[in-house]
């Protein structure tokens, strides 16, 4: 019989620090409430309200894989000790001519999580998470440019900023332009 090593660090799972820990974990049916409120409440996701969306989308979609698809998913933000579920990270992958597959992220706290440190560090945990599970080379993340505290959660997250996305987002009656961030996997994780 084998003997058993050392405990085996998975990355992208949780990061301690201050007496807290963030730890991302696969969405459970208790969840779906929170997605729902995302859905149908405005103002509750900030500047990415786009108007009342299907409150039932969440249950189907959670009936079919349970958020962790092949090409994109979710992962609930959990804070501990609380064992509170602030929000959610997403995932989305992308592919530049056909041979450079990358991943696109997002994060949806929930109000009375937000300036708390919380937003950098899941999106940091979900860049090492997937960088060692899947072969891109490449994560990005966009931002509204009046949004500043997700351009310092992204930058503290490891990413830097590569220019503007012009009238890329139909928000609020206008075409707005976006702010295009990136964490490329030789860049160092801040955790």
């Amino acid at each position: 019989m084998a003997e058993a090593g050392p405990p085996v660090s998975l990355a992208g799972i949780a990061h301690e620090a201050g007496g807290s820990t963030v730890r991302l974990r696969p969405v459970a049916e208790p969840d779906l409430a929170m997605f729902r409120r995302f859905l149908t409440e405005p103002g509750l996701i900030g500047l990415d309200w786009s108007g009342f969306r299907d409150a039932g989308a969440p249950a189907r979609r959670y009936a079919e894989d349970g958020y962790l698809g092949e090409r994109d998913g979710r992962l609930i933000v959990q804070v501990d000790p609380e064992e509170a579920a602030a929000g959610f990270v997403s995932y989305l992958s992308g592919s530049y001519g056909g041979r450079a597959p990358y991943w696109e992220i997002a994060i949806a706290l929930l109000p009375e999580w937000r300036g708390r440190g919380i937003g950098w560090r899941a999106q940091a945990l979900l860049c090492d998470y997937l960088f060692a599970h899947s072969p891109a080379q490449r994560i990005q993340a966009g931002t509204h440019p009046e949004n500043l505290a997700e351009q310092r959660s992204l930058e503290k997250a490891g990413f830097q900023l590569e220019g503007v996305v012009r009238a890329c987002e139909f928000r609020a009656g206008a075409w707005r332009d976006g702010y295009l961030y990136s964490r490329l996997r030789d860049d160092p994780s801040p955790l």
